[in-house]
C-alpha cells in the first residue's frame, strides 16, 4: 500500500465511493460545492485553491466579476464544502509597483511550504505569466517578483525543496487560448530568480491517449507518497465542438520529479454532468487544489466545472496509483520514463 508523506487531515471533506465506479475519482453528490454567485460580483467561480488552515480551510478564489474581469479572492470554511468568499480582490503589496500593478489574475495554485503559505497565480504582465506571492494569515499578500518571461500558465510549486531547490512546474503558451503546451520544471534558490528548466512530459500525439492530444498542464500542489510524487494535471483534445479538458495523472520521480515514473493512458475525470457539460466555457474539468490525508490516504480534489462553477471529487492514494500503474503507457514523445 502506498503512503502519503505528510500531516494526518482527519477533518478532510469526504463520501465514500459509489458502489460502481469505472473511475478512479468519484464526484460530490452535491456538487457544484460553490456556484456562480460566490461573492456579490462574481459571475462565475472556478480553477480555485485551497489548503488546511487553523482549525478549518482557506483558499484563493478566482471570481470572474459581472463585468467579466478576471480576479482572485480570498475564501474561508469550516468543512472545506461550504465557503464564504471575500467581497474584494486580494491586496498584493510589493516593493516594486510596476510588479504590483494589476492587469488581471487567474487560476491561483495555493502551497504551504516553510511556514508560509504561496500562491501562485496567472498573472498579467505584457501577457500571462506565474506571479508569486506569500501569506501567513490571507489577510495580507507580499508580491515576489513574476516567474518567467510572458508566455507562461499553470505555475504549480512542489510543497518542499527538493535537492536543496525550490522547485515549480509550468506551461509555456501564448497571448491566447493556447493550442498547445507541455509541462517544464524550473527551479530557484530564492523563489526570485528560476533556472535550470528540464522538461517534465508533454501532449500524446495520435490516438493512444487522445484526451490529452492537444496540450496539457499541472494542476494540484503535487501531493508527496513513498513511491513518488502524484502529479493530477488537466489534458486537451480539440474536438468539432472546441476543446474539451479532461483529468489526468501521473507518479514522478522523488529526486528529479521532471522524470516521469507512471502516466495514465486513461482520463481519471471527464466532464459528463451537465455543470460541467454547460458553463461560459463548456466541456471543462480542471483540476486547482487537494487535499491530502496521510493516516487515511483519502485526496479531495478541487475542480472548476465549465470555467463557472466549483466542483469537488474524491479519491485515494492507492486507487489512484493503482489506477495509472495499471494502464501506464510508453510515449516517448509525451514525456521520458524512467
Amino acid at each position: 500500500m502506498a503512503k502519503i508523506i505528510g500531516n494526518a487531515l482527519p477533518n478532510i471533506p469526504w463520501q465514500d465511493p459509489p458502489a460502481e465506479s469505472r473511475l478512479p475519482l468519484w464526484r460530490y453528490d452535491a456538487n457544484p460545492i460553490i456556484g456562480r454567485d460566490g461573492n456579490k460580483r462574481s459571475n462565475s467561480v472556478f480553477n480555485s485553491a485551497v489548503v488546511p488552515f487553523g482549525d478549518g480551510f482557506a483558499g484563493v478564489f478566482r471570481c470572474d466579476s459581472m463585468s467579466i474581469s478576471m480576479d482572485i479572492f480570498a475564501g474561508f470554511s469550516k468543512d472545506g464544502i461550504h465557503w464564504t468568499i471575500d467581497d474584494e480582490p486580494i491586496h498584493l503589496v510589493g516593493e516594486d509597483p510596476e510588479i504590483t500593478k494589476r492587469e488581471y489574475r487567474y487560476d491561483p495554485r495555493v502551497c504551504y511550504m516553510d511556514g508560509k503559505y504561496y500562491v501562485t497565480w496567472c498573472n498579467g504582465y505584457h501577457g500571462p505569466t506565474i506571479g508569486i506571492a506569500w501569506t501567513e494569515d490571507f489577510k495580507t499578500f507580499h508580491q515576489l517578483e513574476n516567474a518567467f518571461l510572458p508566455y507562461n500558465r499553470n505555475g504549480v510549486l512542489f510543497p518542499r525543496k527538493i535537492q536543496g531547490r525550490y522547485m515549480m512546474m509550468s506551461r509555456p503558451s501564448d497571448t491566447g487560448h493556447t493550442p498547445f503546451g507541455d509541462i517544464f520544471v524550473s527551479q530557484s534558490e530564492d523563489l526570485v530568480y528560476w533556472g535550470r528548466h528540464r522538461y517534465m512530459m508533454g501532449a500524446v500525439k495520435g490516438d493512444e491517449s487522445a484526451w490529452q492530444s492537444l496540450k496539457i498542464g499541472p494542476g494540484p500542489v503535487p501531493i508527496e507518497t513513498d513511491e513518488g510524487w502524484l502529479l493530477i494535471y488537466h489534458g486537451v483534445i480539440n474536438t468539432c465542438n472546441g476543446y474539451v479538458y479532461r483529468m489526468g495523472a501521473a507518479l514522478l520521480d522523488l529526486d528529479e520529479p521532471w522524470k516521469v515514473k507512471a502516466r495514465g493512458k486513461d482520463y481519471i475525470l471527464a466532464p459528463h454532468m451537465p455543470y460541467e457539460c454547460m458553463g461560459d466555457v463548456p466541456n471543462v474539468t480542471f483540476p486547482c487544489a487537494a487535499l491530502a490525508d496521510a493516516e487515511t490516504g483519502r485526496i479531495a480534489v478541487y475542480y472548476g466545472c465549465a470555467d463557472t462553477v466549483t466542483g469537488l471529487a474524491f479519491t485515494t492514494v492507492d486507487r489512484l496509483l493503482d489506477y495509472i500503474k495499471s494502464n501506464s503507457f510508453d510515449c516517448t514523445s509525451g514525456g521520458e520514463m524512467v
